[in-house]
């Protein structure tokens, strides 16, 4: 692997060392908690520099595929990955598509479609009671509420909705898209009729999954997200036209 350090070959050589343990890792050759060999061990390995080794950790650490920990028995580790984590990634990947107009906020919405009305016909049908506490403590009264507060009690129904599906890959998969699309076309943009829209969609989806009527949670999903999509559109056009 050494030809990278000169500037040869396929790219920098923390690039190609990054590349063949992010192999490793996807393939399950090296396992969550499994702790990878020290630097030194690293560098005769796979015939690098010090410098390119700790570059190579630290952009697979940035990806939330490593850990590190300190003292004798630390070292770098392969993380556990968590639903968050991985939404977030994504999310941060959709919201720099989204800023050069690469993705349209008809396709976000596209797909919003396709996951949270299933996923909340799933909620009806596997729920907890602590989900429904979660999901109780996200309803707001949209008359009196600060609007970053009614924005985090949106975002945060939404994703207890998916966590009551009980399924974590639903739930990474479909919360960088509501995120993408309320970050970027919602937030401190939406008129007070918004939120009453929201509110009151969000007590009949409540209620719906709270009596385990999987198709009266579907339904309830899918006029909730056909509510809100000219609002959403308004404020695509706005912000297009504005050059934003």
């Amino acid at each position: 692997m050494r030809h990278g350090d000169d500037g040869s070959g396929p790219g920098p050589a923390y690039r190609v060392l990054a590349d063949t343990l992010r192999a490793q890792i996807l393939s399950a050759q090296l396992r969550p908690g499994d702790r990878l060999p020290a630097e030194s061990e690293l560098c005769e390995l796979y015939g690098v520099s010090r410098s390119t080794v700790r570059e190579a950790l630290r952009a697979l650490a940035t990806e939330r595929l490593l850990v590190t920990r300190r003292g004798v028995s630390g070292g770098s580790f392969v993380a556990t990955p968590e639903p968050g984590d991985i939404a977030g990634l994504v999310q941060s990947s959709l919201a720099l598509l989204t800023s050069v107009d690469a993705v349209s906020v008809a396709s976000l919405l596209e797909v919003r479609y396709m996951l949270e009305v299933p996923a909340a016909g799933i909620a009806a049908a596997r729920h907890s009671q602590e989900h429904l506490q979660a999901l109780d403590a996200t309803i707001f009264d949209p008359s009196g509420e600060d609007p970053d507060l009614m924005f985090g009690a949106n975002r945060d129904f939404h994703l207890n909705l998916l966590r009551a599906t009980g399924n974590k890959v639903l739930e990474a998969v479909a919360t960088p898209i509501f995120g993408v699309v309320y970050e970027r076309f919602v937030r401190r943009q939406a008129p007070p009729e918004f939120w009453n829209r929201v509110d009151h969609d969000h007590r009949h989806i409540l209620d719906r999954v709270r009596a385990g009527d999987v198709q009266g949670a579907e339904e309830a999903q899918r006029a909730h997200l056909g509510d809100l999509q000219p609002t959403y559109e308004q404020i695509d056009r706005e912000r297009r036209a504005n050059g934003g």
